[in-house]
């Protein structure tokens, strides 16, 4: 197993609030993308990542039941948390956590972070985003394309913290052998386009392809916070449905 990690404030921002773990051991991997004022985006985005921290610590396998519950209640902690310091009000996060055992991948998933896999040379969107013009594409009012330069690109539909819906996509799927492994915050997928991130990570290791990634996203201009973890799975077992 090997997996890298990279962040980086981009050339906008004043502060990061991106927050981002993994544990190769416990084989669980998670992005976040915090929101709100005066730094609240960095108080949510780091309550969501320690929530996945104490969950991949105080549990030996995965299971649905478990992740949703660990998303539900670091909502809830937000929540309260912003309820009681004022400075925190509208504070919100995405989350996009995988955790592997056993052939297979558990995905947990709210907001426009991504989690992609790459196999066979072939880059494929995992998760969906839960975004106002993610929706317009789904219902086939734009274009992917479109998308991209949209002037409400930034509004998402679902994230934790925030009123509205928090609930979680839940979903497992197969994991082989070679498969590269992408979890990046939208400072990544909104500035560099699923053919390039393609492109680079068919080439060499993954340390150099983070490199690689981080310096394109910066390249383009870096209007957002970049988070990117990179895991190659060097060791899946077939996948068994039984």
């Amino acid at each position: 197993m090997a997996a890298t990690l990279r962040t980086h404030v981009g050339k906008v921002r004043k502060q990061n609030e991106d927050a981002a773990w993994f544990d190769e051991k416990l084989a669980v991997f998670a992005v976040a993308d915090g929101m709100g004022g005066h730094q609240a985006g960095e108080v949510a985005s780091m309550m969501a990542i320690d929530a996945v921290q104490k969950m991949a610590k105080a549990n030996s396998e995965p299971g649905i039941a478990l992740m949703r519950d660990t998303v539900r209640r670091a909502h809830e902690a937000m929540i309260e948390h912003a309820n009681r310091n004022p400075a925190c009000a509208g504070m919100g996060t995405t989350l996009s956590l995988m955790w592997k055992r056993k052939g297979y991948m558990y995905i947990a998933h709210v907001g426009d972070s991504r989690i992609y896999r790459m196999r066979d040379g072939v880059l494929e969107q995992i998760t969906e985003d839960h975004s106002l013009v993610a929706e317009f594409v789904r219902n086939g009012l734009i274009t992917p394309e479109e998308a991209r330069v949209h002037p409400r690109r930034n509004i998402i539909t679902r994230a934790l913290g925030t009123a509205g819906d928090c609930e979680p996509d839940i979903l497992a799927t197969d994991t082989q052998p070679g498969d590269i492994w992408l979890l990046c915050s939208d400072g990544l997928s909104g500035m560099v386009e699923d053919a390039e991130i393609e492109r680079v990570l068919s080439r060499g290791s993954i340390d150099k392809a983070a490199d690689t990634l981080l310096k394109l996203a910066l390249r383009a201009g870096g209007r957002d916070n970049i988070t990117l973890i990179l895991y190659k799975d060097e060791e899946a077992q077939p996948w068994n449905r039984d």
